[in-house]
């Protein structure tokens, strides 16, 4: 059993002292690479007709949605699993998650025997859940939202002696996830923008230590304004809890900025922007309808970006990540049938 009691933490360093929150640099993102490539196939970088008549504009989609678990948090979860300290092998890995990070995880403890426990909030798309059952996860329901149950699975950590998993305080996540970032510069290393999603961070940090450290392209966050914990971090330097967390987007759905992310941003990110729900809804519609591809809202808030930017867009080459593909089926029935 671990010595260490929980204390309520925007990090949970105070509990968990293994978790390092030395910023990886670019060199770890390489170093990631093998152990990636092992486990994961390489995602398409394909042209979007739509996206490019619309800006006037190449516009690329990174199609992270291609990975097993349909979402790109996979990369960082193989990474860490790979480098586990031997005395959690028997106790396993416990993570908390609205989904994703929760797949990522399961998908990382069946390829290296480990066992996984995964928290997620009471209210969790139902279809993730799933995902992460049928991949070997124990899925454990504590909660009304995200942070409630990562507070619920930091406790079990300390009481029971699981290697605790944060969803951005890890450099190999973000060391891993970064290795997309590596696979659109060697194949397309001459792109203007890239515009990508900021949850807890990790996907935002990956980008700017390689697309943004090894070319001249312009790398911008984005997030739902109505959960715009980490952007407040970002403009502001601070790691408070933000009060509003109401978007619909689970993927950015966290009241609490992270630690080793904001670092990376602040001193990486070019610029960061707030959008709205609306504008989310519109581009899981207007993908769906367009490139027949079913899109998160998290995912959502790049493209919005890219409309805020719209007039500065023409003639450059843009890169935009499907981040993930798991989004509830009656959540976009509701979006395509244009609910609020």
């Amino acid at each position: 059993m671990s010595e260490y009691s929980p204390v309520p933490s925007p990090d949970a360093t105070t509990v968990f002292p293994y978790h390092d929150l030395t910023p990886p640099a670019t060199a770890d993102v390489y170093e990631a690479r093998p152990v990636v490539d092992d486990h994961l196939p390489r995602t398409p970088l394909v042209r979007s007709e739509s996206l490019s008549a619309e800006f006037d504009a190449d516009v690329y989609l990174k199609r992270e949605d291609t990975l097993p678990t349909g979402a790109f948090k996979v990369r960082g979860g193989v990474t860490l699993a790979s480098r586990l300290d031997e005395e959690f092998r028997e106790s396993g890995l416990i993570a908390a998650s609205t989904g994703n990070h929760g797949q990522s995880v399961a998908y990382a403890g069946r390829a290296f025997d480990v066992p996984v426990t995964i928290v997620v909030p009471e209210a969790a798309n139902a279809a993730k859940v799933a995902a992460m059952e049928r991949l070997g996860a124990d899925v454990q329901f504590h909660g009304a939202d995200f942070d409630e149950a990562r507070e619920h699975a930091e406790s079990l950590a300390a009481q029971a002696g699981y290697r605790y998993v944060h969803s951005a305080n890890e450099p190999s996540l973000v060391a891993g996830v970064g290795t997309a970032g590596l696979e659109i510069v060697e194949t397309l290393p001459d792109l203007d923008y890239l515009f990508c999603p900021v949850g807890g961070g990790s996907s935002a940090a990956g980008y700017c230590l390689t697309v943004g450290a090894l070319t001249d392209a312009t790398v911008v966050g984005a997030q739902s304004e109505a959960a715009p914990a980490m952007h407040r971090a970002w403009a502001e330097d601070t790691l408070e809890p933000h009060d509003r967390m109401e978007t619909f987007a689970e993927g950015v759905a966290t009241r609490v900025p992270f630690a080793l992310t904001t670092t990376v941003l602040r001193e990486r990110l070019d610029e960061f922007r707030l959008v709205s729900e609306a504008a989310l809804r519109r581009g899981v519609r207007d993908l769906f309808v367009n490139e027949g591809v079913p899109i998160e809202g998290a995912c959502a808030t790049s493209l919005a970006a890219m409309r805020q930017r719209a007039d500065e867009l023409a003639g450059s080459t843009v890169v935009f990540p499907i981040s993930g593909r798991n989004i509830e089926p009656e959540k976009l029935t509701d979006i395509l049938d244009g609910a609020p």
